[in-house]
């Protein structure tokens, strides 16, 4: 008679475990400059080219542009962050 093989056991933690943590640690500064910098991009289209039909006065964006305007946009958040007060009370 065979015996069934034991149960693989976990060596590491589940993606609910790491997203639990990782929420639970403070963040640093950058990662709340890059959480604000997407936020901006995202909901304005920021560093995006001219999506207009038709006649545009501007022609679109390279990627390089795009690229460009997204690093000065997280620098820019960088130093608002940087700036920000303290909560220590």
């Amino acid at each position: 008679m065979r015996r069934a093989a034991p149960a693989p056991q976990g060596r590491g933690k589940t993606m609910e475990e790491h997203a639990a943590a990782a929420a639970m640690r403070p963040k640093s500064d950058d990662e709340i400059a890059l959480e604000l910098m997407k936020f901006i991009a995202s909901t304005t289209g920021y560093a995006k080219g001219a999506q207009a039909v038709g006649f545009s006065g501007k022609p679109p964006r390279t990627p390089e542009e795009q690229a460009d305007a997204l690093l000065e946009l997280f620098e820019k958040c960088r130093q608002a962050v940087a700036r920000r007060p303290s909560s220590g009370g």
